[in-house]
């Protein structure tokens, strides 16, 4: 049985109405006291963590005494909002990653798709999709309980030519074989990096969110960034991952075959890549004209009229930097992918992140959050001194505020009318 579920980033949901919450950069949590083993450091569980201590605590924390602890963590996590009796569901199917989110698509036989980005830290991760086995019944989680349990995971490739491909990762194909350390099926999926490594998936820039576009159904990914493609002894650029030292970020975009997201055929372009049009080097301006200065794209999400609204997470060093001079704050931007115009739409308080977004179905208000305002731009920032975070931002409360936290808010237009128009 898995204790819980830690470090859930964004969401995806079902069909038949239930919430899929994703654990993602969860290896911080542990250490290793003992050995490392191939398979922990190929999820980043190192002697250190991130110094939150929970081992001197909760020695299955330490994955020296419980090796097999850390993979209970890492999955997609099902859960039905309107039983709260029943258990959350760990639905292996998907794999296992630092899950950044999973994005709904329905095949033309009502199979569901779902894209998901791996948000490794250190980069150079995969594009991943699920396919189920079978159809979704219209109705409730009673009657579609066990159509995430089977299925196909494929991690994707993106060719120079402009074209890719979904590789299946199931084991006996595509290099998945015992003398690779691929026995069963589960070795597969408790080690989806090192299966999508094995069979030939493209390395991708930090991959975060999916969105789907609601008429062309082209998927749209954020890939935040990576300022070590390039780096001696590192990955350089590729067609997919254009820029070495990536500090800005970029959006990729594919079209699967036939309209169809359950196709193992795809065709892919770059969409933009952030940055400041104005900075003197080249490799960080970007490439949308007449745009407002963005980097780091992370949330992304499609309303009903097929508006891609662009988050951003710039680290808080990034921001303090003077590559940021003409970027500020992380912001929320909306693009029209017909004409690739960006516009700038809110700009968040200092120091946050601006993560996640939904609106009513008539588009009148948008919800939209912001993640850890006041963040000091420190490389380790005394985060338990209310002091250091007062510095910087007393959000949402104002000058005679208290200590900085995250909340969501709520836009609407004055007159009614949808946002955004």
């Amino acid at each position: 049985m898995a204790l819980g579920t830690l470090n859930n980033c964004a969401h995806g949901v079902t069909p038949w109405g239930t919430y899929l919450t994703c654990e993602e950069n969860w290896a911080g949590y542990f250490v290793n006291t003992g050995t490392v083993t191939a398979l922990q450091r190929r999820y980043n569980v190192d002697p250190k963590g991130w110094g939150y201590r929970w081992h001197e605590h909760d020695p299955r924390f330490d994955a020296g005494l419980h090796p097999n602890e850390p993979n209970r963590f890492g999955w997609v996590v099902e859960i039905d909002p309107f039983d709260p009796a029943r258990s959350p569901v760990k639905r292996t199917a998907l794999g296992r990653m630092a899950h950044e989110g999973a994005t709904l698509a329905l095949a033309p036989d009502h199979r569901v798709v779902y894209y998901m980005g791996d948000d490794g830290l250190t980069g150079f991760e995969h594009i991943y999709k699920f396919v189920s086995a079978r159809p979704f019944t219209p109705g409730g989680a009673d009657v579609n309980r066990h159509v995430l349990d089977h299925g196909t995971l494929y991690a994707a490739k993106f060719n120079d030519d402009g074209s890719g491909e979904w590789i299946e990762l199931i084991q006996g194909r595509n290099g998945l074989t015992p003398d690779h350390g691929f026995t069963t099926q589960a070795d597969v999926l408790i080690n989806a990096r090192g299966a999508a490594d094995q069979a030939g998936a493209t390395y991708m820039d930090r991959p975060e969110w999916v969105a789907v576009h609601p008429v062309t159904q082209e998927a749209y990914c954020t890939l935040t960034n990576n300022a070590r493609r390039g780096e001696p002894g590192q990955r350089g650029p590729d067609r997919a991952n254009p820029r070495a030292k990536n500090l800005m970020g970029h959006i990729i975009r594919w079209r699967d075959a036939g309209q169809d997201p359950s196709a193992t055929r795809f065709e892919w372009d770059v969409f933009l890549l952030a940055g400041d049009p104005s900075h003197a080097d080249p490799n960080l301006r970007g490439s949308v004209k007449d745009a407002p200065a963005f980097a780091c794209p992370d949330g992304l999400w499609f309303d009903s009229r097929g508006v891609l609204w662009i988050e951003t997470d710039s680290a808080a060093r990034s921001m303090a930097s003077a590559d940021w001079a003409n970027i500020g704050n992380n912001q929320m931007l909306a693009a029209d992918p017909a004409t690739g115009t960006v516009r700038r739409f809110l700009t968040g308080p200092v120091g946050c992140e601006i993560t996640g977004i939904v609106a009513t179905p008539d588009l009148s208000t948008l919800f939209v959050n912001i993640q850890h305002p006041g963040e000091p731009p420190l490389a380790h920032p005394p985060r338990n001194d209310p002091r250091a975070a007062l510095a910087v931002s007393t959000w949402p409360d104002g000058p005679s505020g208290g200590r900085p936290r995250s909340a969501t808010i709520a836009i609407r237009r004055a007159d009614g009318g949808m946002v955004g128009t």
